[in-house]
């Protein structure tokens, strides 16, 4: 299992849950120079550890564990994962 960032990140992006997370599995992060070309934030599917630290701290409640994430986001799992193939 993984966390996934869903729809309400888009054009939110609040790097609270990059701060606390303990892998540094999310992306982009603030000072990179791509971070204003992407609508939200990111969860490596492959390098989250599934530790929940940053569903807490996400002030739009994006964030969700594979398991909970609702059906009308379901897309963002793939969506997550995708993104990490593309750039990196």
């Amino acid at each position: 299992m993984t966390y996934v960032i869903a729809e309400p990140c888009v054009n939110t992006k609040d790097t609270a849950c990059v701060e606390v997370c303990p892998v540094d599995c999310i992306h982009p992060v603030k000072d990179a120079p791509d971070f204003a070309k992407f609508p939200q934030l990111y969860i490596n599917p492959d390098e989250c550890i599934d530790c929940g630290a940053c569903a807490p701290e996400c002030p739009v409640d994006a964030i969700f564990d594979e398991a909970e994430l609702p059906e009308k986001w379901a897309q963002y799992k793939k969506i997550n994962a995708e993104w990490f193939q593309q750039n990196r």
